[in-house]
Formats: structure tokens, sequence, C-alpha cells
């Protein structure tokens, strides 16, 4: 079965950096779409950024600049490096991925048939 695993969550200050990693088991990235989103305590789910099949990144306006999403194909990896981190950050960081999204619903999370089990970010001030 499909598994996501996520890591690189913690407490970081505000303006530093943090790097998560998503790994899968029987799902190979490069012939999935991929996608980050989070989720703050009492808030909805949240698009963060994605990877296409071919490639391209694609980002929330909330984060586009400071975040830069990236895929390992050898290591059947894809990364999130996220910089310039505030306490609007802050959140539940969960991985998903599925052969079938397509562009048009690259940051719809109900898409999504695959979920790891998330990554705690909190930013302190």
């Amino acid at each position: 079965q499909v598994q996501l695993v996520e890591s690189g969550g913690g407490l970081v200050q505000a303006g530093g950096s943090l790097r998560l990693f998503c790994e899968a088991s029987e799902l190979t990235f490069s012939r999935s779409t991929v996608a980050w989103f989070r989720q703050a305590l009492g808030k909805e789910r949240l698009f963060v950024a994605a990877v296409s099949r071919n490639g391209n990144p694609y980002y929330a306006d909330s984060v586009k600049g400071r975040f830069t999403i990236s895929r390992d194909n050898g290591k059947n990896t894809v990364y999130l490096q996220m910089n310039s981190l505030n306490s609007d950050d802050t959140a539940v960081y969960y991985c998903a991925a599925d052969p079938s999204v397509i562009i048009t619903w690259i940051a719809t999370a109900r898409e999504y048939d695959y979920w790891g089990q998330g990554t705690q970010v909190t930013v302190s001030s």
C-alpha cells in the first residue's frame, strides 16, 4: 500500500528556515502530482506548494518567493525549503500525492488520494 512520510518539522525562530522532506513507498513521485498543504489549529487545510509530473512548481501566493518545492527522482523524495518564516507559517504540514491530479485541480486537497501523517512546524516570535 502507498505510504507517505513527512519529516523535518520543528521549532524555529521567526526569520529562520526549515526544510521538509516527503518520502513515499509504492508510489513513484515522478509519475505523480505531489503537493504540500498546511493546517493551523482550528483552521482549514490550505494549499502551500506542488510539483507537477513534468517537474513544474506551483505556489500559494502566501509563500511565493519564500518557499521552494523540489523533487529528487533518484531518491523518490520531495522537499519543501521554507525561508523567512513567520508566525503565520505555524501549522501542521502534510505531503499529498496522486498520479491522476491535473494542473486545474492541483491546489484542491480533496483531489489527492494519498496523504502523510503531517509534521508540525512552529515559528516563534
